[in-house]
């Protein structure tokens, strides 16, 4: 994993308020868990409380939820980004099943969700928005939202609570596979039994995914309050969220404080290292935020002249054929590779997470669509 800071991604609507004890960094463990994102801390706190006679501990190269899951728009999604998979199960059930078992409270809603497009001609659709043509809703579907912030820091307390040992700024810088896995962490070396890799979008290296997943970056902005007759008019006052199903992209949903979130575009990479040189200020990220604000501003005259007061980008990682990898890794059956949710990872990482500590306990097989 790379030492280096990001320059600048923004800052989006949303605190995560949750800092690990300091503890003593131990030098073997059970479990090691590299990325305390809604992935890593849902399946350490899962870990300790289905085995609490295990050691668990979660490495952080940064502060907990500071990449993919704390810079997320907050989507709650029922599939994958491909749609259903083999095996896969109900995700919002499962997603809401873990969230309970560990006393989480993101501030989840299920209102359902709308899909939306430019061909449908739905007379009855609530949105009618210009936008490369005339946006309508298609079609509503499962789903809802949360606030990312709240669900970091929730799973981050239940995996202290449970006992699992979280350390921030403790960058992995390689793994040793042999029999026992050895962790490179702040010059020290740390030996675990089994090991779930769920860092995402920047250390394809260290997963083993840097043939078969690409970094993307992506932006989103956050509006001033709106009043709620002209959110009515746009048609957001239910708070449903949507996305389109057809190009241009764009998704977004209503926060509390009536503030809507919109979202679009991607920066592409030629490598995953060149993340830490993004600035939202300059280059590539600054022009697609540009055209995305006046996106918004021309969707609908109630947004003619709306200012915003957020904005921000984040990594998203897209693998092959957009289904999320969740596989032992090419070099230690010891260890697991999650991630690669390709945007629609705020149900998916909570719920496949908590899997993944099934499989490491020995009590769940690997999903079946990439388990080679």
């Amino acid at each position: 994993m790379t030492n280096r800071s990001k320059p600048y991604w923004g800052q989006p609507p949303w605190k995560i308020d949750f800092h690990p004890s300091a503890i003593a960094m131990p030098g073997s463990v059970d479990f090691a868990v590299v990325g305390a994102g809604f992935t890593g801390l849902s399946a350490a706190a899962e870990l300790r409380r289905l085995d609490p006679s295990k050691t668990v501990a979660v490495f952080e190269a940064e502060s907990v939820g500071a990449r993919s899951s704390g810079l997320t728009g907050g989507l709650v999604l029922a599939e994958t980004a491909v749609g259903d998979l083999p095996g896969l199960g109900d995700v919002l059930a499962g997603y809401a099943h873990v969230l309970s078992n560990l006393e989480v409270n993101g501030e989840v809603s299920s209102q359902g969700a709308w899909e939306l497009d430019r061909t449908s001609r739905n007379v009855d659709s609530t949105i009618l928005w210009s936008d490369s043509g005339q946006l309508r809703v298609a079609r509503e579907v499962p789903g809802g939202t949360a606030d990312p912030g709240k669900l970091v820091s929730g799973l981050a307390r239940a995996a202290e609570r449970h006992g699992a040992l979280l350390f921030e700024h403790a960058s992995v810088d390689r793994i040793d596979f042999g029999e026992l896995l050895t962790l490179h962490v702040r010059g020290r070396q740390i030996q675990a039994s089994r090991a779930l890799i769920s860092t995402n979008s920047e250390s394809l290296d260290l997963s083993g995914l840097a043939r078969r997943a690409e970094s993307k970056f992506t932006l989103a902005l956050a509006t001033e309050p709106i009043p709620i007759p002209k959110l009515e008019a746009l048609g957001l006052a239910s708070g449903k969220p949507f996305y389109t199903v057809d190009l241009p992209y764009l998704w977004g949903r209503l926060l509390h404080g009536n503030q809507v979130i919109f979202g679009s575009g991607l920066v592409h990479l030629k490598d995953w290292r060149d993340l830490m040189d993004i600035d939202i200020r300059e280059g590539e990220a600054f022009d697609l935020l540009t055209r995305l604000k006046k996106r918004v501003n021309e969707l609908h005259p109630v947004l003619a002249e709306i200012r915003f007061s957020h904005e921000w980008g984040g990594p998203i990682l897209i693998a092959e054929h957009w289904q999320p990898v969740f596989t032992r890794h090419p070099r230690s059956e010891q260890a697991i590779v999650l991630g690669g949710y390709s945007g629609h990872g705020v149900a998916l990482s909570v719920y496949l997470g908590a899997w993944a500590a099934e499989v490491l306990l020995g009590r769940r097989n690997l999903p079946v669509w990439n388990s080679s």
